[in-house]
């Protein structure tokens, strides 16, 4: 790509993040005006630096959420409780286990649906009324009832991610193993191949764009669940108790700079999975 390429490509996404960064910076006079903190008096300019420099702001400055991360990954040690690295991989490692288990589930269940028609008939409906319960109602009684048995710590956190992910991989999978043409079905069954073997030759190779398109918003929601499920624990590690701690406190920073550290941790995932997209499609065949 040349340099032109480039420029044409970057520079509607600077544009946007320029117009937002202006928007945050000067909505934060109006927010952060009210606390008693602020500084009464002064020209427009002082009154501007004021609620940008607040140690507890309603809305903090962007630079200040920059120097929180920069803080909290950077210069803390990554064994400190106050190190976003230290609770981000606590919180990665349950995202990354309830994606595994929500990834062989989904793909489990549209294997079902696909080859049979009473789990297609009486499976469906109830996938999708599973995921019009809140999850926010949810986490407390799969942390509570887990933990009465005695299964605390990753596993509760685990299956709460999976309870997230596994339905947008299933309904992904579907439409994938559906996807070849009957042609080619009929091809499959005039060589003579079974079920496993149509499966494994064909709709596999065909469901490989659509199961990848459902594992991105699969991890992504993989971590969302994981920092729910943090937060009826009360505990003192992951993403989740990061958050829970600055609500405490009132420490609005530390609580921007934690979901900025999540959302870095979703992009770097989904970017995982594009590479293994990408590596898989190149192992296939598939022309770069």
């Amino acid at each position: 790509m040349t340099n032109d390429g480039r420029l044409v490509r970057i520079l509607p996404v600077a544009t946007v993040l320029a117009v937002l960064l202006a928007l945050w910076y000067g909505a934060a006079l109006p927010m952060n005006s009210g606390l008693p903190s602020f500084p009464q008096g002064g020209t427009l300019s002082e009154r501007f630096l004021a609620a940008w420099a607040l140690e507890r702001p309603v809305l903090p400055a962007p630079h200040q959420i920059v120097a929180a991360l920069w803080t909290a990954t950077i210069e803390t040690p990554v064994s400190s409780p106050r190190s976003l690295v230290f609770h981000g991989t606590i919180t990665v490692s349950s995202t990354l286990l309830g994606f595994a288990l929500g990834a062989v589930l989904g793909i489990a269940l549209a294997i079902g649906i696909v080859h049979s028609r009473v789990l297609a008939a009486s499976l469906v409906p109830w996938l999708v009324a599973s995921q019009t319960i809140p999850i926010l109602a949810i986490a407390p009684i799969v942390v509570v009832a887990l933990g009465a048995v005695g299964v605390t710590g990753l596993v509760p956190k685990a299956l709460i991610s999976m309870y997230l992910s596994f339905f947008p991989v299933a309904i992904g999978m579907v439409k994938g193993l559906t996807s070849p043409e009957p042609m080619l079905l009929d091809l499959m069954r005039t060589y003579s191949a079974g079920r496993l073997q149509t499966l494994l030759r064909l709709r596999l190779p065909a469901a490989l764009p659509y199961l990848f398109a459902s594992l991105k918003v699969a991890v992504a929601i993989s971590l969302v669940g994981a920092i729910v499920g943090e937060l009826p624990t009360g505990g003192s590690a992951g993403i989740g108790a990061r958050l829970l701690s600055g609500s405490y406190y009132g420490q609005t920073i530390q609580i921007w700079a934690a979901l900025f550290a999540a959302a870095i941790i979703a992009a770097i995932l989904v970017q995982c999975v594009a590479l293994s997209e990408r590596l898989t499609a190149r192992a296939m065949g598939a022309r770069p």
